[in-house]
């Protein structure tokens, strides 16, 4: 299983980006899909979630300003950061909850990450 991300980059403060991740390989099914983020000197933080249903969960400090969406059928997950604040600056990492085709049950799956640099 394989969860490629794409999408980060410089931007300044009070701009947008679009962050996409891309899950691949032996899947039987997903579950959750979200992104996370890590900070330079920080544990990694949960950034949103989404069920396979649609139901989401957002960390306090992006509601309002960011927003979470999948698609299942392609194995997607979107999230659409607006109104990005220099303390959203950390990569972020892609998570997937997976069960794939080897039959040992739903195991965590992570991407590379994707550097995001808000500037003042």
């Amino acid at each position: 299983v394989q969860l490629v991300e794409s999408g980060g980059g410089l931007v300044q403060a009070g701009g947008s980006l679009r962050l996409s991740c891309a899950a691949s390989g032996s899947i039987l099914s997903i579950s959750a899909m979200g992104w996370y983020r890590q900070a330079p000197g920080k544990q990694r933080e949960l950034v949103a979630t989404i069920t396979s249903g649609g139901s989401t969960n957002f960390a306090d400090s992006v509601k309002g300003r960011f927003t979470i969406s999948r698609d299942n059928t392609k194995r997607t997950v979107l999230l659409q950061m607006n109104s990005l604040k220099p303390e959203d600056t950390a990569i972020y990492y892609c998570n997937a909850y997976v069960r794939s085709l080897d039959g040992l049950g739903y195991r965590d799956y992570w991407g590379q990450g994707t550097q995001v640099t808000v500037s003042s």
